[in-house]
Order: structure tokens, then C-alpha cells, then sequence
């Protein structure tokens, strides 16, 4: 039998999982603190709680993609206080977010307390290359419950490598997060480029995108934003965003690893957010560069 899935935080990755779930005949509970994602939860099929104490008493593996270390925390804390069956199979929390890894460490030893497994598992991916298959899901943690949830994980993607210890799973995607900050902007950089000496971009991004020696997921998913200028509705928002980098940063500077290609996007992504492109997809950061290069605004599109 499949087993009861929770799901705790509802947006545009833990939504587009709980629905992906349901459509794969799973019963899903969740909870958001919004209630729009609630009720996008309760049309698709899936049955929103009160809290994620609920969630959690009423799962067998639950799933939480948070966006701050206060909400994992404060879900580690809900999570803990669950009443259970103790003929129930113990809890295993399958933690999806992109956040520090001793924050996820804390979390990891206040579940365990309560005799809870947390598993650390990143996504690299947005919720529209789920559906194409293209999400890669970094398995890290306690090698025995990370084979358990193997199914749960299989309904995203076939790509879940395991990993090995705790914590190497956020690792992984640190380097993944690296190189998309990196590839996103010089996607948009080369757009510009050729816009300035009056190319078409669309046939730059056909050509190029495609390519098997140039071409990469990023520039076929954000180019084609960059190509349109349209970066509403966001895949990744450019503020969700800004808390990747910095948390990225801030490993790279504890480990004394230097990174200046990484150093030399990061003003870009903070410009993008002082042009009020905080909620538009990171492929907006072509907008800044076009700007920079005396290139007009995009129109607002949706």
C-alpha cells in the first residue's frame, strides 16, 4: 500500500509535489501558512490541515520545502510535537529546501529526539522541469530510510542519487546552484550581446540552446524567458533567489573556497531586485544587463 504523504509548505515546489502525488494515487495532507496554496491543495484532490502538527500525525513520510530557516525550524518544532500510533512505522521527513546545513543539522537532531528520521534531499530543478522529467533530487541521510522513500521520490524524477551522510545532499546542490547563478547571467549577457550587434535573439536561442557543446538546461528554460521577455509567472522568483546566493556565499566563505565568477553575478541578481524584478523569474536578469547596455523595457507581459 502507498502511504500517507504530508506536505509541509505548499508553493510553487511543495504545490507542484503534493499534485504530482495525487495524480500518482498517493492521499496527500498538507498545510501552508497562506491560504491560497491551501485551497489549491483542496481542489486538486489532497486535504488541507490546520497545521503542520497535523500534518505530521497524520503521515507516514512527509515532505517540507520551506523558503527560510524560521519556517524549517518552526515545522521541526510542529513536526516533533505530533501525536503518533506507536504501531505506526516511524515518521521520515523528507527536507527539500535549500538552507544552511547546520540549520538542517538542527533540525535533523530535534527530530530525532522525537524519534523522527529527517532526511536531507534538495532539489535541483523548477516545478515546470518536473513535469518534463528533468528534476534531480540529491538523496542524503540515513541510508535504510532514504530506500524506503525511494518510491515517494521516483514520482518526481528518475534522477535521486544517493549521496551518502547528512548534509552532502544540500552540498550537491550548492554546486548546482553555483553554476545555474552563473550560467543564468551569462545566458542573459550573450542575449544582450547579440541584441546590441543586431542579431535576433530567437535564432540565437535556437541555435545555441540546443547545442550539445554550448547548449545547457539553463539556457533552454531561461533563455527562452530572455528571448520572449516575459518572466511572469516566475519558475524561481529573483528573491527566493537572492537567499540562494547568500547562503551559497557564506558556505564558499567557511570553507575558504574562492569563487569570483559567482562574486561577479551577484550584483546583477541585486540590481534585478532594485528594479523591482523581485517576483519575476531569474531570467530577468537580462533586463538589468539590456538596461545596462541602453536597451529599453520589456513591456509588462503575464
Amino acid at each position: 500500500m502507498k502511504p500517507a504523504i504530508g506536505v509541509i509548505g505548499l508553493g510553487i515546489m511543495g504545490g507542484a509535489m503534493a499534485e504530482a502525488l495525487l495524480a500518482a494515487g498517493y492521499k496527500v495532507a498538507g498545510y501552508d501558512v497562506l491560504a491560497l496554496p491551501r485551497e489549491r491543495l483542496k481542489k486538486a484532490g489532497g486535504r488541507p490541515l490546520r497545521s503542520s502538527t497535523a500534518v505530521a500525525a497524520s503521515a507516514e513520510v512527509l515532505i517540507t520545502s520551506l523558503a527560510t530557516v524560521a519556517a524549517l525550524d518552526d515545522a521541526a518544532e510542529k513536526i516533533a510535537a505530533a501525536s503518533r500510533p506507536k504501531a505506526r512505522p516511524g515518521l521520515i521527513v523528507i527536507e527539500t529546501s535549500t538552507l544552511p546545513v547546520e540549520d538542517k543539522e538542527r533540525a535533523m537532531r530535534r527530530l530525532r529526539r522525537a524519534g523522527i528520521t529527517l532526511l536531507d534531499c534538495p532539489i535541483s530543478g523548477t516545478a515546470v522541469r518536473m513535469k518534463q522529467g528533468a528534476w534531480t533530487i540529491f538523496v542524503s541521510g540515513a541510508a535504510a530510510a532514504c530506500r524506503r522513500v525511494k518510491p515517494v521520490l521516483g514520482v518526481f524524477t528518475r534522477n535521486a542519487p544517493y549521496v551518502g551522510a547528512f548534509g552532502n545532499g544540500t552540498r550537491m546542490k550548492f554546486i548546482a546552484n553555483h553554476l545555474v547563478a552563473i550560467y543564468n547571467v551569462a545566458c542573459g549577457e550573450s542575449l544582450t550581446f547579440a541584441r546590441k550587434m543586431g542579431l535576433d535573439p530567437r535564432q540565437v536561442w535556437e541555435l545555441f540552446a540546443t547545442s550539445p557543446v554550448i547548449g545547457t538546461g539553463v539556457f533552454k528554460l531561461r533563455g527562452k524567458f530572455m528571448v520572449d521577455r516575459q518572466y511572469l509567472p516566475a519558475t524561481m522568483k529573483v528573491e527566493v533567489w537572492q537567499k540562494d546566493m547568500r547562503v551559497i556565499g557564506d558556505m564558499a566563505k567557511a570553507v575558504g573556497c574562492p569563487t569570483p565568477l559567482f562574486a561577479a553575478c551577484a550584483p546583477i541578481y541585486s540590481a534585478a531586485m532594485a528594479q523591482g524584478l523581485s517576483q519575476h523569474d531569474t531570467a530577468s536578469v537580462c533586463e538589468v544587463l539590456g538596461r545596462m547596455a541602453g536597451i529599453g523595457r520589456a513591456r509588462a507581459k503575464r
